[in-house]
């Protein structure tokens, strides 16, 4: 989906905004599972909450597209329960994306939050090859150029993970890292089949969300039973929740509505300055908070896969208008 016409101004909104819930989930995502005293909360029950919420705030964003409650009933009895082949298309991504956070707890209770972002950024080769497998869409040699840069850049930051020295748990690196590999193959299968998915029909994107929303209830609900279900009906579903949890619970809401809203508003170039925003707030919070001891090989690798996010964000240069020059400028001659 390409940028609509908007202000700078909301683009740089969205963009702030983006950056800002990017960089806060992962740090602290990465507090309440190594350095928040108290009982340790369970991890599925928070997926499942994240979906509660924005199934809650999509139904009111929809609200407000249709323009009354009437016009929302309408929408909801037509496309959920008059759709259950829909239903169950949209059941897809909503398996995958149950795992893929549930992996982002794994993987940053073995992980610093900045090796997290950095090796997260994974995802951007992953969705490229899914685009060009399931859209049958191509890529410039720039792109795939930028692509090996940040597979580079990642396995530098990978070599030796840096070392956070406020953090007293046990930790597994590559159990941190297995964890981010899957969820970025989730991450970008789901992202691309729910593009695909929406490019289907004309079905509105909150409708869509709705739709995912409600099967991803259902799936992360069979998560926590099969999980942590004897623990949760010994212990209550809201054990170990604190204000800090509450708080990443709302921001993994909120981030992924928002994601929807920067995709709709804003480019790749902004997105990816984006990523590398909260890259760098990301280090500089675990240097503060866990500290994190920045070395050689995490600051090269951070600085390559930074500029291989910009570099494959940049606009593919438009053919036909140098082919058009060059004709001109024949005939001239």
């Amino acid at each position: 989906m390409t940028a609509e016409n908007v202000s700078l101004f909301f683009k740089l909104y969205c963009l702030i905004v983006m950056t800002l819930v990017a960089a806060t989930y992962t740090v602290a995502l990465r507090y309440t599972r190594t350095i928040s005293t108290g009982d340790l909360y369970f991890s599925t029950t928070a997926v499942c909450i994240a979906e509660v919420i924005k199934l809650v705030l999509s139904l009111g964003i929809l609200a407000k597209e249709t323009g009354s409650l009437v016009g929302l009933k309408n929408t909801i009895e037509e496309h959920i329960f008059f759709s259950p082949k829909e239903l169950l298309k949209l059941s897809v991504p909503s398996v995958v994306y149950a795992i893929q956070n549930n992996m982002a707890f794994i993987a940053l209770s073995n992980l610093d939050a900045a090796v997290y972002q950095v090796t997260y950024q994974l995802k951007i080769p992953c969705t490229a090859l899914c685009t060009v497998l399931m859209l049958n869409r191509s890529l410039t040699r720039l792109q795939w150029f930028s692509v090996f840069m940040l597979c580079g850049g990642v396995t530098l930051v990978q070599w030796k993970p840096a070392e956070a020295t406020k953090v007293q748990i046990e930790q597994n690196p590559f159990v941190g890292f297995v964890a981010i590999a899957v969820a970025v193959l989730c991450s970008g299968f789901a992202g691309v089949y729910f593009e695909k998915v929406l490019k289907s029909s004309d079905t509105s994107l909150w409708v869509r969300n709705i739709q995912m929303y409600l099967s991803g209830i259902v799936v992360t609900l069979i998560g926590v039973y099969m999980t942590d279900g004897e623990k949760v009906l010994e212990k209550g579903f809201f054990f170990g929740y604190t204000p800090w949890v509450c708080a990443v619970v709302f921001l993994a809401s909120v981030g992924g509505l928002y994601t929807s809203v920067v995709v709709k508003y804003t480019d790749n170039i902004m997105k990816g300055f984006s990523a590398a925003a909260a890259i760098v707030l990301s280090t500089v919070a675990s240097v503060i908070l866990f500290g994190l001891q920045i070395t050689i090989a995490f600051a090269t690798g951070a600085i390559l896969v930074c500029i291989s996010i910009y570099l494959y964000g940049l606009p593919k240069q438009d053919r036909s208008r140098v082919t058009k020059k060059d004709a001109e400028r024949e005939i001239k001659v």
